[in-house]
């Protein structure tokens, strides 16, 4: 048998039972005598972001904040559920924030809006409390073209050490404006027979007036088979910080991994949004999201030199959590005894050296 020793904490002390779960989940505050628990959002906000402040031993120069949306499929009568065209059905539109792995904030949302509504409040209660401990570090925001509004940009252009690129919605008229490059990179394309790219930049202001001011734009001119394949992205980054295909290959790009965290919280059933209220819905998937966070804690204390190092969710609860063990309990000590045929073995001891140092 593998035995795995931890030192006994209140194991007499009764767990939550499923009543009790469900107060704290439908409880409102109000002081009636079956919703007695409650919780408080701005606590449970405010702990995401200290938890990321705290993984730091020194404060970085630089950080990168990433917005995202996703759906939450619906299949009842919940409240605030709204059918979004784009997903093809009736779901919430939770708003993610990440640094890195790090989740910051998840915000439950109707899908009858904007992908950038409410996004400004977020960034706003995020920077100031990093800013309370990291006065110094370099902020870059970083989105889709769902959040290239011009309240957050104009936000961001009015703060010191704050910047973004955010993509912007291709149009005729960006698509004349890069005509040169996309002619440029078709006739490479057709004498190699490979993807040609080209990358490019202009100031750009948009004819609507939904820009209050001419911003930057870097686009990037593509030719595959048969088809163009233009990208545009505005920045308040100067070029002599970013030129324009690194700000777009190694800066925008790199947004593509947010979304493999957000499939993580899905992972530890974020999408369970089968309560009655908002509230309560909000409330799993700060559950979900806190999960989230002990577990990316695991990864980077407990799983570094390991093979799990850069294991998503799925398969860390697969080969360390959901195993079989007997629970012995002494005066002292808590036995944890697995099968000597648990195929890992090996790792669970390794992970485990890692946490106690």
């Amino acid at each position: 048998m593998l035995h795995v020793l931890a030192g006994k904490r209140k194991m007499d002390e009764p767990l939550a039972g499923k009543s009790t779960l469900n107060r704290l989940e439908l409880g409102d505050g109000n002081p009636h005598r079956y919703k007695r628990i409650t919780y408080w959002k701005e606590g449970l906000d405010a702990l995401l972001v200290a938890v990321f402040l705290e993984a730091f031993p020194t404060p970085p120069e630089e950080i990168v904040l990433d917005l995202d949306t996703t759906d939450v499929e619906l299949n009842g009568k919940q409240e605030g559920r709204f059918f979004h065209g784009d997903y093809d059905e009736y779901c919430y539109l939770p708003l993610y924030i990440f640094a890195g792995e790090h989740l910051l904030c998840v915000r439950l949302r109707e899908a009858n809006t904007d992908a950038a509504d409410g996004c400004l409040v977020e960034v706003e209660r995020i920077v100031e409390q990093i800013r309370a401990r990291w006065s110094q570090v370099h902020i870059i925001l970083r989105a889709d073209s769902g959040f290239c509004r011009d309240e957050l940009m104009d936000w961001a252009e009015r703060q010191a050490g704050v910047d973004y690129v955010f993509g912007v919605p291709r149009n005729d008229r960006l698509r004349r404006g890069i005509a040169p490059q996309l002619a440029e990179a078709a006739a490479e394309h057709a004498r190699t027979g490979k993807r040609a790219r080209v990358c490019t930049e202009f100031p750009h202001n948009t004819t609507t007036g939904s820009w209050s001011r001419t911003r930057r734009v870097v686009a990037k001119a593509e030719q595959l088979d048969g088809k163009e394949n233009p990208r545009y992205v505005v920045t308040s980054l100067r070029p002599e910080q970013w030129l324009a295909r690194q700000l777009y290959e190694d800066l925008y790009c790199a947004r593509g991994d947010m979304e493999n965290r957000i499939k993580e919280q899905f992972q530890l059933f974020a999408g369970r949004a089968s309560t009655e209220t908002m509230r309560a819905n909000q409330f799993r998937m700060y559950l979900s999201g806190i999960a989230y966070v002990l577990l990316s804690g695991l990864r980077r204390l407990g799983l570094t030199a390991t093979e799990l190092v850069t294991a998503q969710a799925a398969t860390i609860r697969e080969k360390l959590f959901k195993i079989g063990a007997r629970v012995t309990v002494s005066v002292r000590r808590v036995w944890l005894s697995m099968a000597s045929s648990y195929p890992h073995q090996r790792l669970f001891g390794q992970v485990w050296a890692n946490l106690r140092c």
